[in-house]
């Protein structure tokens, strides 16, 4: 088992920002709000991984805090927290009034009830790029659940078993070991692969290229990796491929710190398909982004893209993949997770950046 790190349940320097924020902006409050699958905007305020459908947490100018939460286990959760926690079956008549809402775009009409308020949700996710030591430690542990549930899918992979079946081992293996959730996408076979998805029946056989990303999080913080692996003895095509994933992910590491824009990343990722010849393969017909940040959700913004502009900041963390379809041997993926340093970037992943090969 992993070990938990201790995690405090409200971010007191969250706390601070967004009273910044709002005095900023002459809001006289703030609610973030959290469901079952979006629980980041909530959890970046009060880390709990509560149970209801439902949490909210709402934040006065005076530093009051009061968290509502569906199920009334989560109370339990927020014992000895510094706020005011409330149990209700009845979310949308207890849910407080604010002067602006983190999680506005994701809440049911029913909960707005009144005029609507302005959106906190993106002035949120800018304060969570750049991440606290409490939260890099979470991620650094994140990072080290995805090499050891990445080195279990090596040596669980096998000809024969279907997709499901591997995802199901690895699955199994990561939330014994302290994840409390994992995002995880798969694809197999040869030069028809697709790209990744949940798993299907299809079995996977000698000379697959089997592609996976992995996401564990731990303490609420999601760090990823994704690798390629092949059953049995590898193809020319599959190693000259491969090489070009790696040359263009090595393309995108040297160019990461702060100061470099989101768009440079993705063309520096680009430019290595071009070279080869493969520039056609770059668009969104193949691949979805280069990239993204990573946090509280496995799949923050800003992405990794050469239309977005956004500048990188120190200890914001990162993932570069360049993930994507390519005629010489199908879909291949690589990537690491990255802290951003003051100087470059530091990889949080330490599994061995290679393609695997499963001997049969």
């Amino acid at each position: 088992m992993s070990q938990r790190l201790s995690v405090s349940q409200i971010n007191e320097h969250r706390r601070g920002q967004l009273l910044d924020l709002m005095a900023d902006r002459h809001w006289d409050s703030i609610l973030l709000y959290g469901q079952g699958w979006r629980k980041d905007y909530f959890r970046s305020l009060v880390n709990v991984n509560y149970s209801g459908p439902y949490a909210a947490a709402h934040l006065t100018r005076s530093g009051e805090l009061t968290v509502l939460v569906t199920d009334p286990w989560d109370c339990d959760l927020l014992e000895g927290a510094d706020a005011a926690v409330n149990y209700t079956a009845d979310f949308c008549s207890a849910l407080p009034r604010a002067s602006a809402i983190a999680g506005l775009e994701l809440m049911e009409n029913r909960f707005l009830n009144c005029a609507i308020p302005p959106s906190a949700t993106a002035d949120l996710e800018e304060l969570r790029r750049v991440k606290t030591p409490e939260e890099i430690e979470c991620l650094r542990a994140a990072a080290a659940l995805a090499d050891r549930g990445y080195q279990y899918f090596a040596d669980s992979i096998k000809v024969g078993m279907h997709e499901f079946e591997l995802v199901a081992e690895v699955e199994g293996f990561l939330k014994s070991n302290g994840a409390e959730d994992n995002f995880m996408l798969i694809a197999s076979g040869g030069t028809e692969v697709v790209g990744m998805k949940p798993p299907t029946e299809r079995e996977l056989k000698r000379g697959d290229s089997v592609i996976t990303e992995l996401t564990p999080c731990v303490n609420g913080y999601y760090a990823q990796i994704c690798r390629t692996a092949v059953l049995g003895e590898p193809s020319k095509a599959q190693l000259d491929s491969f090489a070009i994933f790696k040359e263009a992910q090595q393309a995108a590491r040297d160019l990461i710190k702060p100061g470099v824009r989101a768009s440079d990343v993705a063309r520096a990722q680009n430019d290595v398909f071009r070279k080869y010849g493969y520039g056609d393969y770059t668009g969104a017909k193949y691949t979805r982004v280069r990239g993204h940040c990573l946090g509280l959700f496995p799949d923050e913004t800003p992405h990794i893209l050469e239309d977005v502009d956004y500048v990188l900041k120190e200890n914001m963390v990162v993932i570069a993949h360049p993930n994507t379809y390519l005629p010489l041997a199908g879909y291949m993926v690589f990537g690491d997770s990255a802290l951003v340093t003051a100087s470059g970037n530091e990889l949080l992943n330490k599994a061995e950046r290679k393609l695997f090969v499963k001997e049969i």
